[in-house]
């Protein structure tokens, strides 16, 4: 019975299906990304407010401590937004006829509160609790970046929860005494004031002891973010 297929098929076979396989991976890999990218985060994207407030003018160059605005951080899952009494314990006083706290005055004439455009924006599925990460030696800077730095503030890391698994697995990666977790300039010379070096590391070891984190178990179980 004469050959029905040319001897190379067998070739052209073996590199379709390898070629199907990589093209796979490869498609696999791209999803990946494409799901960890800002552009599907909304990381570093700056987000318009009602009203031009400057991070980086108030804290960074005012010197304001994150707690003046955002009372309930340290006592409460939610770090707060400020009311406008806040804003106008200050601005009675100062800059009171800028046309750019028009909206500050008005809310506060209206007795109506600022509709924030929110930043930082977590599933409802998923629970945070702002006071048990500040007590526990989380700084602001290492979830929220350099927001002294922000004249716009933007997403400084993806939210996601690898992201977030990243700390529950080796939190003395992260840990700072707890004197620190308001200082912006702790440890800046990475962008999330991470523990690098074996001296750091050692020093997040002890305060992981200190302030008796959890274990590693209860840490990257489900229920302890997902309720």
């Amino acid at each position: 019975m004469p050959q029905i297929f040319h001897r190379s098929t067998n070739t052209l076979a073996k590199l379709s299906i390898f070629g199907s396989i990589f093209v796979l991976l490869f498609v696999t890999w791209a999803v990946a990304e494409i799901n960890r990218s800002s552009w599907n985060t909304g990381a570093f994207d700056e987000r318009e407010q009602p009203v031009q407030f400057s991070h980086k003018h108030h804290t960074g160059d005012d010197g304001i401590d994150c707690r003046y605005c955002h009372t309930s951080v340290e006592v409460s899952s939610n770090a707060g937004l400020p009311p406008t009494k806040t804003c106008m314990n200050c601005h009675s006083q100062l800059w009171s006829d800028s046309p750019y706290l028009e909206p500050v005055r008005a809310s506060w004439k209206e007795n109506k509160p600022i509709e924030w455009t929110r930043v930082h924006d977590l599933p409802d599925y998923v629970y945070f609790n702002h006071s048990i990460h500040v007590a526990k030696g989380v700084g602001c800077s290492s979830c929220h970046g350099r927001v002294d730095e922000m004249p716009l503030v933007y997403q400084a890391a993806s939210l996601q929860m690898e992201w977030c698994l990243e700390c529950h697995r080796e939190p003395e990666r992260y840990l700072r005494p707890k004197s620190e977790v308001f200082n912006m300039d702790w440890q800046q010379e990475n962008a999330l004031a991470e523990n690098k070096t074996a001296e750091q590391l050692a020093r997040g070891r002890q305060l992981k002891a200190e302030y008796k984190v959890r274990p590693r178990a209860i840490l990257e179980s489900c229920s302890t973010c997902h309720r």
